[in-house]
């Protein structure tokens, strides 16, 4: 499990991340989808643990150490 995940790409998965996550938990109670907020999970724990599954099957990486 190598990263592939960068500090600009892992930064802008922390914000959303929280975003949806917020959403879920503070966001209007009369929403019938308000469970799509804990969606939120998928890109802080990609963020944390700095590898993202899907850029492996596409073969992409923003982390710079993977460049060089």
């Amino acid at each position: 499990m190598n990263a592939n995940v960068g500090g600009i790409d892992r930064i802008l998965r922390i914000v959303a991340g929280l975003a949806l996550l917020a959403f879920a938990f503070f966001g209007p109670a009369d929403l019938s989808w308000k469970w799509v907020g804990y969606i939120g999970v998928v890109p802080l724990l990609t963020a944390l643990m700095g590898w993202c599954p899907a850029y492996t099957l596409i073969g992409v990486s923003t982390c710079p150490a993977k460049r060089a």
